[in-house]
């Protein structure tokens, strides 16, 4: 193909055609290799989450301990339901308790709890990256695009030739119940 090219001079001409056919179609190659590279990322990035390097017995505690909360606030809960089935009157003894704890301190907890919580997810939050790709985007406004090619042109006011005015529709007026009304006098 390249020798037909030359010898015709139609190379450029070729590779202007093959350039303007991708606009339309993908080229099969460079979208096999692009989906084979994101894999081997996905691969590598994989691999890293195993990658741990040894961490010390007080490491390994202080992750132990930061693991316990979530849990300990579920598991209390529901030991508390079952409290209240196994001993009712214990278990008001003890929420009458609650009753005396100054607000300040009911104010206190929530913030260390919201902190606690809040600090994980901005943590969590901040080491996500984006999952939206490129190829989503463009497929997503294209689409859009076409909902647009459907919508009907805006009709102006101008252009409507002159005729008798339409009347004003009443939203409380029901045809059926005037008619009732009119059979029953």
């Amino acid at each position: 193909m390249g020798l037909i090219g030359a010898l015709t001079g139609l190379g450029g001409l070729m590779r202007n055609a093959e350039g303007l056919a991708e606009v339309f179609v993908s080229n099969r190659t460079k979208e096999d290799a692009a989906q084979h590279a994101e894999y081997l990322a996905a691969l590598a990035q994989l691999a890293q989450e195993f990658e741990h390097p040894r961490e010390s017995w007080f490491d390994a505690t202080i992750s132990g301990l930061n693991r316990l909360p979530r849990p300990a606030l579920a598991i209390g809960t529901l030991g508390l339901f079952v409290y209240a089935m196994a001993d009712p009157i214990g278990f008001a003894d003890r929420m009458q308790g609650l009753e005396l704890v100054p607000e300040q301190l009911w104010w206190l907890l929530g913030a260390i709890v919201s902190f606690y919580f809040g600090a994980r997810e901005m943590h969590y939050f901040r080491k996500r990256r984006p999952s939206v790709a490129l190829k989503d985007i463009v497929r997503v406004t294209e689409a859009r695009a076409a909902i647009d090619d459907l919508r009907p042109a805006p009709v102006s006011t101008t252009s409507l030739a002159p005729g008798p005015r339409l009347a004003k529709i009443d939203p409380d007026h029901n045809a059926a119940v005037e008619d009732w009304r009119a059979a029953q006098t």
